[in-house]
């Protein structure tokens, strides 16, 4: 289990091979699905959970301002990383550094 860290407007894409059997949970904020064909998803809020699994989402969005955090379960506890060039990697990697502390 980690912790998705998305700065107000940031994006990371889902790589369907590195989170097939990811679980979210929104702990923080908001999150916008955006769906594979680029088209705007649901917006899911506080306590909201939801699998990634089969769902066509091919990225997570902030849409607000504030920082949302997302709580991802993987079945397998196997690593799940992020590729992306924007500084919302760098929010991902300080917070599992906080969860190892």
């Amino acid at each position: 289990m980690w912790t998705l860290v998305l700065r107000g407007g940031a994006r990371v894409a889902v790589v369907t091979a590195q989170w097939y059997d990811a679980f979210g949970v929104v702990t923080r904020g908001r999150v916008q699905l955006e769906l594979r064909d680029g088209e705007p998803g649901p917006v899911l809020g506080h306590d909201a959970g939801f699998w990634l699994r089969g769902t066509g989402v091919r990225a997570l969005r902030n849409p607000g301002r504030r920082t949302a955090k997302v709580r991802i379960v993987t079945p397998m506890a196997r690593t799940v990383t992020c590729q992306s060039a924007r500084p919302e990697r760098q929010s991902l990697t300080e917070e599992r550094h906080e969860q190892h502390e």
